[in-house]
């Protein structure tokens, strides 16, 4: 089973700007819809946008706007670009098909500072 694994969350200011980066072990072409999930301390996990193979996105509302998924098959990666940070994107961001959800990886913490 391909393995995704995210990076590029760190720390950033308020109006700042970050990419996440979601590595696939092998291709990504056999997983049809990826999402990028996000869980808050003490909220439940949420979808935040997903992909389908073809390349058709959708954004949750509070995405919408500010971030920008992409998926490059031939790198096995699927990008999240992220604008405008708010301190309520504050989470742990994490990717996964979608709607259908594999084992969770470790993800990746984005802070953003007010």
């Amino acid at each position: 089973q391909v393995q995704l694994v995210e990076s590029g969350g760190g720390l950033v200011q308020a109006g700042g700007s970050l990419r996440l980066s979601c590595a696939a072990s092998g291709s990504i072409s056999s997983i049809a819809d990826i999402g990028w999930y996000r869980q808050a301390p003490g909220k439940q996990r949420e979808v935040v946008a997903f992909i389908t193979r073809s390349g058709r996105t959708n954004y949750a509302d509070a995405a919408k706007g500010r971030y920008t998924i992409s998926r490059d098959n031939a790198k096995y990666t699927v990008y999240l670009q992220m604008n405008s940070l708010k301190p309520e994107d504050t989470a742990v961001y994490y990717c996964n098909a979608f709607p259908t959800v594999r084992s969770w990886g470790q993800g990746t913490q984005v802070t953003v500072s007010s």
